[in-house]
């Protein structure tokens, strides 16, 4: 839960890098509460309400940790776009979010491991 509260807290902050772990468990995190809240839906009768609110209160923070994991790679955040070519895209930012940290400092900033 503390790595889904600090992309939170950093919810614009485009710049510098996200590791692995931090892109993960907001991920893990978000589609659990996703999950939860569709079927809180589903009970209750409501029509994607809920989870219309929170995909739009998450949007920029995950745009902005996929950018800072993006960067953490050695990548520009904007291979982002690459995500809306149908399937092949997906995939690729699938390896990119898989790949370990560049292990020195990059143009992006320090490696975050070293000071978790």
């Amino acid at each position: 839960m503390e790595w889904y509260l600090k992309v939170l807290q950093n919810y614009v902050g485009f710049s510098g890098r996200a590791r692995r772990k931090e892109y993960w468990m907001f991920t893990l995190f978000s589609a659990i509460i996703g999950i939860v809240l569709t079927i809180l839906e589903l009970v209750v009768g409501l029509r994607s309400v809920l989870t219309g609110i929170y995909s739009l209160a998450v949007l920029l923070p995950s745009l902005a940790v996929t950018f800072r994991r993006l960067h953490d790679t050695g990548r520009s955040g904007w291979w982002i776009l690459i995500g809306l070519i149908p399937i092949v895209g997906s995939i690729i930012l699938l390896v990119f979010s898989c790949l370990d940290s560049d292990s020195h400092d990059n143009q992006y900033g320090p490696n975050p491991k070293l000071f978790a």
